[in-house]
């Protein structure tokens, strides 16, 4: 069986003959690579033995196919799934990076981009329906680095000393009572604590409430 990937149908047919087969042309298909018109598969694999006067099932290349690629940053993989499905689109991966800005499980940005065009390439894939899908590539935030800090000493300092510290360690601060300056915290100065857990300030003389 000689192969007739790329080839022209009077070549395919020129050399099928030679061997004693005849082509049947079966349909059309989506290719990257094969010039529209010429041979993109064929039924019985190239070196194959097959009886003579048989008919050799091919399929012509429609050439590369195009892609509209929807706009997904911003949103939650969930919410994007029927969209990419529409679009005849799969997710073909995800990378999950720490962002402060992007909240949790949402896109953070997409490859390729909603301005570019998807044309068929080597990252398609067949669905279970015999249909060509391109792989789309997604980065997802998993929200802010957690760190931890040891918990400063808040008490003593003014109202926009304990603030400003509180928002370079990236603190959840609570502020209770009157007066310019803290007067006690929970938890301690020393404790170990995590970034964005609450820190309880009272200014003046008053307890912290609970």
């Amino acid at each position: 069986m000689p192969d007739l990937r790329g080839k022209t149908l009077i070549e395919a047919n020129a050399l099928l003959t030679k061997n004693g087969l005849y082509l049947k042309v079966e349909g059309e298909d989506y290719d990257p690579l094969i010039v529209p018109g010429r041979i993109v598969r064929q039924d019985v694999p190239a070196g194959n033995k097959v009886k003579e006067q048989r008919g050799i099932k091919v399929f012509l290349s429609k050439g590369p196919k195009v892609w509209s690629i929807p706009e997904l940053t911003g949103q939650t993989i969930e919410e994007t799934e029927p969209v990419i499905a529409k679009s005849g689109l799969r997710i073909e991966k995800i990378i999950y990076v720490h962002s402060d800005s992007v909240e949790k499980d949402r896109i953070i940005a997409q490859r390729p981009n909603p301005d570019e065009i998807a044309w068929g390439t080597s990252s398609q894939k067949t669905d279970e329906n015999g249909g060509r899908q391109y792989g789309l590539s997604l980065i997802v935030s998993s929200g802010p680095y957690e760190m931890v800090y040891t918990c400063p000493e808040f008490s003593g300092k003014s109202r926009e000393e304990a603030l400003a510290l509180a928002e370079r360690l990236r603190l959840n601060v609570q502020i209770s009572g009157s007066g310019e300056r803290v007067k006690s915290q929970r938890p301690k100065s020393h404790t170990l604590i995590k970034s964005g857990e609450p820190v309880y300030l009272q200014l003046g003389g008053e307890e912290i409430v609970r």
